[in-house]
């Protein structure tokens, strides 16, 4: 830093403030301050600076995974968003699993995050405990909960598969079976689950619950969950599945096995991902505002950070995005 002041012409302390506070130096000074960080190769101790302050510049997220678009395409809104005030994401992937999650939260704590962004409101015990302590800003996305640990943006996963299945419903499917994971593995999916089973109560119809095997949510697992129904003596009318990406691999099963659909097995999936569009036919789904989820998460983080939030107790915490059913040729 006294290298960059020097070459400068300013003291440390300008340098340190036009890193910290630009907008408290003029341009002229600014400019002479990043022409001689640019000519020496300087990067600021971001951790020196903490350990000083008690304040870092980064928001911690954990998502379960980034093999999937639409968790992708939140975090580029988050990221966007706080990067646009200086701010800068450091991101766990949890691989579904809530121990893991709490585990992963322990270790970015101890970076001095100045807020953290979860995925869902179903988590481990201590992480509640933890975070409430800390008193830390904290965003849950992607669901919804009457008791958020602090803030939480998303939709309800139950009624969009409940709005799904009754729009099969609606169209003379009868037969309509759900792919899904395992209740105790994803708590989404989980809700998905209990909102079909509730539409399907609704409709006077019986549930047909199918589980996707050990490969995962992939192209993969919906490929043999598609096998398996196809291959009973009386097959579904449709199939719900838990996202795009395992309907788009029934659909391929469908095309190899010659089975049209959407006469043969109507499928329908959740997310709207760039792949239920590219999809032949292009998959009926439910269309989720991911990218809004991931912007709305960044604007509540920087109003808590501002103090803009949370002083008044009758303040709305949960931000409903809401879902839409996506009618397309497949269903």
């Amino acid at each position: 830093m006294a290298d960059v002041a020097a070459r400068a012409g300013v003291g440390t302390i300008t340098v340190s403030r036009a890193l910290r506070t630009p907008e408290r130096v003029s341009a002229e000074v600014l400019e002479r301050v990043h022409a001689a960080i640019e000519a020496t190769g300087y990067l600021p101790n971001l951790a020196a600076g903490t350990l000083k302050s008690q304040r870092s510049r980064m928001v911690a997220a954990i998502v379960p995974t980034l093999r999937s678009a639409i968790f992708a395409e939140t975090v580029d809104a988050l990221a966007d968003g706080l990067r646009a005030q200086g701010l800068q994401l450091l991101i766990g992937v949890s691989g579904y699993s809530i121990e893991a999650e709490e585990a992963i939260l322990r270790t970015l704590l101890g970076q001095q995050p100045v807020a953290v962004v979860l995925t869902g409101t179903h988590h481990a015990p201590g992480v509640r405990t933890l975070l409430r302590a800390r008193r830390l800003p904290v965003v849950e996305t992607w669901d919804l909960t009457e008791d958020p640990i602090d803030r939480a943006v998303g939709f309800s996963n139950f009624e969009a598969a409940r709005a799904m299945t009754c729009a099969l419903g609606a169209r003379g499917y009868r037969r309509i079976a759900f792919v899904g994971t395992p209740p105790g593995i994803e708590q989404r999916a989980a809700q998905r689950l209990a909102g079909y089973r509730a539409a399907m109560a609704g409709l006077g119809l019986e549930p047909d619950v199918a589980m996707l095997d050990e490969l995962g949510v992939t192209i993969a697992s919906g490929e043999r969950a598609a096998e398996a129904l196809l291959d009973r003596a009386v097959p579904p009318e449709a199939a719900f599945f838990v996202n795009d990406v395992t309907a788009f691999g029934a659909v391929q099963v469908c095309q190899r096995r010659g089975v049209p659909v959407p006469e043969g097995l109507a499928i329908a999936g959740f997310g709207d991902f760039e792949l239920a569009r590219a999809s032949n036919p292009p998959l009926t789904t439910v269309r989720i505002p991911g990218g809004l989820i991931g912007a709305t998460a960044a604007r509540l983080v920087l109003e808590r950070l501002a103090g803009d939030v949370g002083a008044d107790p009758a303040a709305p915490r949960g931000v409903d995005l809401g879902f839409e059913v996506i009618s397309r040729r497949s269903a």
